[in-house]
C-alpha cells in the first residue's frame, strides 16, 4: 500500500496546479493530513482575503476518499521527543511544527512529500522523490 503525507507547502503547490505533487497523490493508495499542518493552513487562512475559499477548498479535499486525517497520538509525541532530541544534539534546527509533521510521517509509515529541504536532517524520514 502506497502512503504519503503531505506537508503545507505541498497542499499550498498542489492547490497552484503542481502536477508532480497531483501525480504523487493520484499514486497513493492513502493520502495523510497531519492537524499540525492543518493548522499551519487554518493560521495562514486567517485574515486573507480568500479565507472562505481556502476553507472550502481544503474542506472538499479533505472529504475524498483516499484523504485520512492524523491526530497526534502518544506514540506520535514519542517519535517527537526521539526526533527533538537528535536534531538537538547534532545542532540541527528544524522548525517544531515539521519535527510534529515528520513524527506522523514516521509514525504513519509515509512518504512526506514537501519541498522543504531541512526534512533531509531528520534520520528515518521517508521523503518522496520528484
Amino acid at each position: 500500500m502506497k502512503k504519503v503525507l503531505l506537508d503545507t507547502n505541498a497542499y499550498s503547490a498542489l492547490l497552484k496546479g503542481d502536477e508532480i505533487i497531483l501525480n504523487a497523490i493520484g499514486e497513493a493508495d492513502i493520502v495523510f493530513v497531519s492537524v499540525v499542518m492543518l493548522g499551519e493552513l487554518y493560521a495562514g487562512f486567517c485574515g486573507g482575503t480568500r479565507e472562505a475559499d481556502n476553507r472550502k477548498l481544503l474542506n472538499s479535499f479533505l472529504l475524498k476518499s483516499t484523504v485520512r486525517i492524523l491526530s497526534v497520538s502518544k506514540e506520535t509525541a514519542e517519535i517527537f521527543g526521539t526526533i527533538k532530541h537528535q536534531l538537538k544534539s547534532t545542532g540541527t534546527p528544524v522548525p517544531i511544527n515539521d519535527v510534529w509533521i515528520a513524527a506522523h510521517a514516521m509514525e504513519s509509515g509515509s512518504r512526506l512529500i514537501t519541498y522543504d529541504q531541512h526534512f533531509k536532517q531528520i534520520p528515518g524520514v521517508l521523503l518522496w522523490s520528484k
